[in-house]
């Protein structure tokens, strides 16, 4: 530590060496990152082992041209990915200009830093300390706030109307391109047993069914109550009409007596009680 009480050795806490930053020249406060060589068991070829570099607690303004230009201070870093969650392997950008894959959270993030050279990454860990790397330059500005949500405003409403429409019709035909080698593929499987012994049995035909939709579920339950009714003949000769009023007519009746005799017994047990 200096006089003046800038750290100038490397500062390791929990086996992380700390990699304090800054937004710009004018700030004051700084950030502190956590790096280490990132040590997994399985391997991936875009992030090989000797050559990974582990970032942790990068903020949510920070980006992969400025990751790599404080790491440049190491040796030359080959590429940068910044993920939501630690994950060996690659994130996959999206190859759609309107389509991302998915939206990426605001918070914290984390990173992985591939060098060119096994020999930076000694390098990086032993990085010192000192007063803050700065993340956004007069030559590469980080744009946040109001003036990046302005940007995106602007960006989205210069859409190439015609290109979203390619690129849409494009993604629909090899979206039928799957669904119909999917169909193939069942259709050529159908009887083959599978390693458990199952076999899948497909219907083809004509009929491909009924939508399971709500006007269709009320259809069919008036179809299947008109047959009921149909099968039924409900007081189809006029006999059956006269005796069915009829039957009506005593239930009513003896509701009526069952009635009128549980009043006369209420009546009954009323008693008078002066006290």
């Amino acid at each position: 530590m200096t006089a003046g009480g800038e750290v100038t050795g490397t500062v390791i806490v929990a086996g992380y060496t700390v990699i304090p930053i800054r937004f710009d020249d004018h700030t004051t406060v700084c950030h502190d990152m956590y790096i280490k060589e990132n040590q997994v068991r399985a391997t991936s070829k875009e992030k090989p082992a000797g050559k990974t570099l582990f970032v942790v607690n990068v903020p949510p303004y920070c980006t992969k041209e400025a990751l790599a230009r404080i790491f440049t201070e190491a040796g030359d870093v080959k590429n940068v990915y910044v993920q939501d969650k630690p994950s060996n392997d690659p994130v996959q950008d999206s190859e759609s200009e309107y389509f991302p894959n998915s939206k990426r959270a605001d918070g914290f993030k984390c990173a992985y830093v591939v060098f060119a050279k096994a020999s930076s990454m000694s390098k990086a860990l032993n990085m010192p300390y000192g007063n803050g790397r700065v993340l956004s330059t007069e030559e590469k500005p980080i744009v946040t706030g109001i003036n990046k949500w302005y940007a995106e405003h602007v960006e989205k409403m210069n859409t190439d109307v015609n290109a979203l429409k390619r690129e849409i019709d494009q993604f629909m035909e090899i979206h039928d391109q799957k669904l119909e080698a999917e169909k193939q593929r069942a259709k050529e499987t159908e009887g083959v047993p599978d390693k458990d012994g199952w076999v899948t049995v497909t219907r083809h035909g004509k009929n491909k069914g009924v939508p399971r939709t709500e006007i269709h579920e009320k259809r069919s339950l008036a179809r299947e109550k008109k047959k009921r009714k149909e099968k039924e003949l409900l007081n189809f000769y006029s006999f059956q009409a006269r005796d069915s009023k009829k039957e009506h007519i005593a239930e009513l009746r003896k509701r009526f007596e069952e009635d009128k005799n549980k009043i006369a017994l209420m009546r009954a047990s009323r008693k008078f009680k002066p006290y």
